[in-house]
């Protein structure tokens, strides 16, 4: 099976905001996560996921950030 170079992940607005999601392209890094998966980043390098079954899990969570995003491969 091959692996997506590109996700774009949607992050939630933050919390009690009403804000509107917002969707940032992770690129594959060529790295593996602790648990076996590919390592995607984003352009800046602040967001840095690990991604199985259409759900990224940032690698580096900050506090009040979500630990599971929706991920959907793209070409």
């Amino acid at each position: 099976m091959e692996v997506p170079l590109r996700y774009a992940v949607t992050l939630p607005g933050p919390t009690g905001s009403h804000a509107p999601p917002r969707v940032v392209v992770v690129q594959a890094t060529g790295e593996v996560s602790p648990d076996g998966e590919p390592v995607y980043t984003d352009a800046a390098g602040t967001l840095r996921v690990e991604v199985a079954h259409g759900v990224a899990r940032p690698l580096d969570p900050a506090p009040g950030r979500h630990a599971c995003l929706r991920a959907l491969p793209m070409p």
